[in-house]
């Protein structure tokens, strides 16, 4: 689960929302891939979601056109 201490970790100098998108985003990106593989998680998509986010593995972007959904500003990177 996604604690409030984990988004203050992660945030930086970005929104509380694009971390909480970015996660979603990630999470959803590990779940379909394994699903495609035929890989059974043992640990909950949105922890290893966090955890690539944690240790630099990939990059939350904001995008800085001001017309951009909410859902396309916050782009994992890897």
């Amino acid at each position: 689960m996604l604690r409030p201490t984990d988004i203050e970790n992660l945030k930086g100098e970005k929104s509380r929302y694009a971390v909480v998108i970015g996660v979603a985003k990630r999470a959803r990106d590990i779940a379909d891939r394994a699903e495609q593989d035929g890989v059974i998680l043992l640990e909950k998509p949105v922890s290893m979601a966090i955890a690539d986010l944690t240790t630099g593995d990939y990059k939350i972007l904001m995008s800085e056109n001001e017309e951009d959904t909410p859902d396309e500003m916050a782009e994992i990177a890897e």
